[in-house]
């Protein structure tokens, strides 16, 4: 009966205590796991079910989590959330710099992990507001397409809740407050504050022609972020 409304997560992680671990903490009805320990795995479970969420270790025995978390964002939208070591902060942008929606650092606390999760798996904009458009740009929230010039962007979700908040709120001030609280609901506290700078830097760089002179995206120092209406 609880099918229809279940999730589809999987974790991919070789250590198969730790991906156990991560399932007994978030098993519920409304969930459901697969476990890979390989990316040869991970690709295999990816042609076989549908998945609302991916949860990646970046060391594999078969390669980079990194790199195939780049590789999937070029095709899929579903959300990627990467475990690294704790105090590994180069790890941290790289993968935010990937496309990973999220990160989790081991070792973590249960409670954490499942406030992280949870948010990501039912992150979504919920106005009714949801198309931006001027002679520049066509964005569309509800159905993730994005044009700049007529020509598409590929933008992360983290990308996309940025932009969101910004346009919504032309020539205002956004606090790097703000824009944390609404880019990750859940567990602010837990995100390192160079993860926006990073996520506004490769929006910049989709965005604006030339992203060392932005002209929609401005900084207010020691302020926050504008979007400019042109």
């Amino acid at each position: 009966m609880t099918t229809k409304k279940q999730k589809s997560v999987m974790i991919l992680e070789d250590d198969t205590d730790l991906a156990e671990g991560i399932e007994l903490s978030l098993q519920s009805e409304d969930l459901k796991f697969v476990i890979c320990k390989t990316i040869a795995d991970a690709r295999k479970a990816l042609g076989l079910y549908q998945f609302d969420l991916l949860i990646f270790d970046i060391n594999l025995p078969d390669g980079s989590g990194l790199e195939f978390c780049r590789e999937l964002k070029r095709e899929l939208k579903m959300p990627i959330a990467l475990l690294t070591a704790k105090g590994m902060e180069m790890d941290i942008v790289k993968g935010l710099e990937s496309g990973a929606d999220d990160y989790i650092t081991k070792p973590f606390s249960l409670m954490v992990l499942r406030a992280r999760i949870r948010a990501l798996l039912r992150r979504n904009i919920t106005t009714s507001e949801q198309e931006f458009r001027n002679s520049v740009f066509l964005f569309r929230f509800e159905t993730m397409e994005f044009y700049k010039n007529g020509i598409p962007l590929e933008l992360s979700k983290t990308e996309q809740r940025i932009l969101y908040l910004l346009v919504s709120n032309p020539n205002r001030i956004l606090t790097r407050e703000r824009l944390l609280e609404w880019v990750w609901p859940e567990g602010t506290e837990y995100v390192e504050d160079n993860a926006l700078s990073v996520g506004i830097r490769r929006l910049r760089d989709k965005i604006e022609d030339d992203s060392s002179i932005p002209l929609y995206i401005k900084t207010a120092y020691g302020k926050g972020y504008i979007w400019e209406s042109m």
